[in-house]
């Protein structure tokens, strides 16, 4: 590896890294695209490997700054995790019997429109949320004294997740970028609250994903990428847990609608 390219994958972290923490997704989002950019020859999965072993790191070192400001539901985020395992064994399976052109036209369509409503409308919660006798409540108060009171329905929650396995599985991407507009959209979870658990979500899915490629050897000769780029987004990571305490609710939600936009514009740009 060259010192440019190097430099490149280095402060590309940095920024992945950053906006990835941010908005609680991880960065894979920006991350694959670069990659396929800058290694347009490199076997597909090579370059997931890396992708989830860069966002585990990312996600790591977002979930430790998160946890110094008490932001992350831990017992909300373990369930979550739990539930998205399933789905996403199914999406994977679901990929031999779905024709993937189709679902990526009418998911990309879903996904930009969403972005739309939530860029607009960043606070509004969609009145789908049922009652149930599985409500659960919550009550965080982190490091600055900020108080987050919220009750949601915890089954609706678990299905939820288990789409976003669905997902994830069957499109290949972090479930992060769904994962954080249902939490604060449908269950009515404070953003700041919503994007930290879905670090620590991250944490727990991109470990069981990037060991899976690790014993699969997809990431022998890509270890060198791997670093540069850890390096970049663990620092960056940071940096993206400070800004979130100089953001309101509402700008994190737009920026996580600019991440949304991107992904359904490529979904439908890729076919």
């Amino acid at each position: 590896m060259d010192w440019s390219t190097a430099l490149l994958l280095g402060l590309g972290g940095v920024g992945i890294g950053a906006y990835g923490t941010l908005i609680g997704i991880g960065g894979g989002v920006v991350l694959i695209p670069l990659l396929l950019y800058l290694y347009p020859g490199e076997a597909p999965r090579t370059v997931t490997a890396i992708s989830l072993a860069v966002v585990f790191l990312n996600a790591l070192s977002g979930t430790l700054a998160y946890n110094r400001m008490k932001r992350i539901d831990f017992r909300t985020g373990i369930v979550f995790s739990l539930a998205t395992v399933p789905g996403a064994i199914l999406g994977v399976l679901a990929t031999f019997y779905i024709s993937r052109t189709a679902y990526q036209v009418i998911f990309g369509v879903l996904l930009t429109a969403l972005s739309v409503y939530i860029f607009l409308r960043p606070t509004a919660r969609l009145k789908i949320s049922l009652k149930s006798s599985k409500a659960a409540s919550r009550l965080i108060i982190d490091r600055d004294g900020a108080n987050y009171q919220f009750s949601f329905n915890l089954g609706l929650g678990i299905a939820i997740s288990f789409g976003v396995g669905l997902i994830a599985g069957l499109l290949g991407i972090g479930g992060g970028i769904i994962h954080v507009p249902a939490m604060v959209n449908v269950l009515g979870f404070p953003a700041h609250v919503a994007t930290a658990t879905s670090q620590f979500i991250l944490v727990i899915t991109t470990f069981s994903g990037g060991v899976t490629h690790l014993l699969a050897g997809s990431l022998v000769g890509a270890w060198t990428r791997v670093i540069v780029l850890g390096a970049g987004v663990t620092a960056g990571a940071q940096l993206g847990a400070r800004l979130s305490t100089r953001l309101g609710g509402a700008a994190i939600v737009r920026l996580l609608a600019a991440a949304l936009l991107l992904v359904g514009l490529r979904l439908i740009m890729t076919v």
